[in-house]
């Protein structure tokens, strides 16, 4: 099989996803969801004008009995007249994706759990847990300071017990990677959870966030840490994750595999850590989708410095079926043209073009996670 023809067919594991709409979805609700900003456009901005908008028009379209071409209210209609079920079979299915690892931790009401992923998607699915989240449901469960580390832990460990294959951070949305990650002691710990209850459950104390951090080293799973491009929640800036080197040096000895999730502007930060540190992974995930047709920089650049066995496939897909078809899309689109140009420039061998092939589609993926 030529190179082309194996990375258009190859079954992927999504390492980081989350569930796709249930909910019909009219133009201004599609709009609002193929953008991370959670503003009202600029008056005469759509977000269709973009270039996660146009790879949506142009290549989800055909999957929907739709001429490439289609407007904008054309593909809403016809999505609309099809159904979010029939949308979410057809465009999960049409992905290749063939293992979605869902993080159940962010706005998962109206989303497709992980049962339901499976379903929609004819693909395996594993749970990924927040660590936040948790932590905000045993502040809302008022557990005694001086409990909560030992509640933490045994939660997490419950968490295992049920077949979770990775816990994840949002640091980088609460406080930031600027902050002091050394492990609390006990009675850090118990003001910052004082401090915590008397101001919001929404944890961003950033005692409490480098507790949590320390959790999910103790408890031996991939942790996944959010860094880079995302929301308005963050500040860009100080979610470089250049910024973790403390926290990547001290936790080394643990073990635990650290996975840096998006990257992107810092991509390149990202693979250096990764080669650095034996313990440290990264992805590139949402910036493909959010970048079209420019994927292909963001892959060819993914691939300047770190071992290729450090880094793996993911869409970090959220709402729309569309995303999680355009982040397999993209990025097969993206690694035809890339790797393909360095087989022909005599760069590399076909052969080994075919195995990072495999490595990024789903074998990193599976031996990180133990699946």
């Amino acid at each position: 099989m030529g190179l082309a023809e194996e990375i258009a067919s190859i079954p992927l594991l999504d390492h980081h996803v989350h569930g796709a709409l249930k909910d019909p979805l009219d133009q201004a609700a599609l709009e609002s969801t193929i953008t991370e900003s959670d503003r009202p456009p600029a008056p005469g901005v759509s977000s269709f004008d973009s270039p996660v908008g146009f790879a949506l028009l142009r290549f989800c379209a055909p999957l929907l009995d739709l001429d490439g071409e289609v407007s904008r209210a054309g593909y809403v209609e016809r999505r609309l007249e099809l159904g979010p079920e029939e949308v979410n079979r057809r465009l999960l299915r049409a992905s290749g994706i063939a293992t979605y690892l869902v993080d159940t931790g962010f706005n998962s009401d109206g989303l497709l759990d992980v049962a339901e992923m499976a379903s929609a998607g004819a693909a395996e699915t594993h749970e990924v847990v927040r660590l936040e989240a948790i932590a905000q449901r045993l502040l809302t469960e008022e557990i005694p300071s001086a409990e909560f580390a030992h509640a933490l832990a045994a939660e997490l460990e419950q968490s295992r017990t049920r077949g979770v294959v990775g816990t994840k951070s949002v640091l980088a949305y609460r406080a930031g990677f600027d902050i002091d990650t050394t492990r609390p002691d006990d009675a850090a710990l118990r003001a910052a959870l004082d401090r915590q209850r008397a101001r919001t459950t929404r944890i961003d104390d950033p005692v409490l966030l480098a507790e949590l951090l320390w959790a999910g080293i103790d408890l031996g799973l991939p942790l996944q840490i959010h860094t880079g491009f995302g929301d308005t929640d963050l500040t860009l800036h100080r979610s470089n994750p250049s910024l973790l080197t403390p926290f990547l040096r001290a936790s080394e000895a643990s073990g635990t595999p650290v996975v840096l999730l998006h990257c992107y502007p810092y991509h390149r930060e990202a693979a250096y850590l990764a080669q650095m540190f034996p313990h440290v992974y990264f992805d590139v995930g949402e910036a493909l989708n959010y970048a079209g047709a420019q994927s292909r920089q963001i892959v060819a650049e993914s691939f300047a410095l770190a071992p290729f066995a450090k880094q793996l496939f993911s869409s970090d897909a959220w709402g729309p079926a569309e995303l999680h078809y355009l982040g397999a899309l993209l990025w097969r689109r993206a690694m035809t043209r890339v790797l393909g140009e360095w087989v022909d420039d005599g760069d590399w061998s076909e052969a080994q073009a075919h195995r990072v092939v495999a490595m990024v589609a789903s074998e990193n993926a599976r031996t990180v996670y133990r699946i």
